[in-house]
């Protein structure tokens, strides 16, 4: 990952954000994070068609050797924060946890094939871990994650298109778990700081 920090509250300019905005906003009117994620999904679909919203250039160029996490938006009423993420050709994520936090995942670009995991047993620092399904998510679909049902890897497959998606989490999220595969269906856990990378 990149060393560059997150500023306190990030507010990256782009055509249509005010929209963007008012549009999480709303969804968070809907109840429990079932209504709120399903509500954002929504309107995630929809603002992916919408022409007066096109996210911030900087999104769309890849960063060598890790995926980029750009945090273009946090509210300072709601706690929310909005980060986009570029996928260059293979890259992607082990099997992570989104440390306890809601998240709802539209792709604005690309595809990306998401594997979500169900946690079998745990020991230590060590967890077992069942694949319980998958999916390959492309340009204008949206996705939510709500704990305990966290555990997922993604992964851009294409050999030659860059993809981009962009996540809505409850909190920022500054860390989270990683995990290792040792044997069988076993993986090591290890905690993992998240740095945003530049937005210029």
């Amino acid at each position: 990952m990149s060393q560059h920090p997150a500023p306190v509250f990030p507010d990256v300019a782009f055509p249509g954000r005010e929209r963007l905005v008012a549009a999480i906003d709303a969804a968070l009117a809907a109840g429990d994070a079932h209504a709120v994620t399903a509500t954002l999904r929504t309107a995630m679909c929809r603002l992916i068609r919408d022409p007066a919203v096109e996210l911030p250039a900087c999104v769309h160029a890849p960063v060598e050797g890790h995926y980029a996490r750009r945090e273009l938006y946090r509210s300072p009423a709601h706690g929310y924060s909005v980060v986009a993420m570029t996928w260059a050709p293979g890259q992607g994520t082990p099997i992570h946890d989104h440390d306890g936090l809601w998240c709802v995942e539209g792709i604005w670009r690309g595809a990306l094939e998401i594997t979500q995991y169900e946690l079998l047993d745990s020991a230590g620092d060590r967890a077992r871990f069942r694949a319980a399904g998958g999916m390959q998510a492309g340009t204008g679909s949206a996705g939510s994650l709500i704990p305990p049902h966290e555990y997922h890897t993604i992964h851009n497959a294409s050999p030659d298109a860059v993809a981009v998606s962009l996540h809505v989490y409850q909190a920022p999220i500054e860390h989270c778990a990683r995990y290792r595969p040792l044997d069988d269906d076993w993986y090591q856990r290890f905690d993992d700081a998240l740095p945003a990378d530049a937005t210029d």
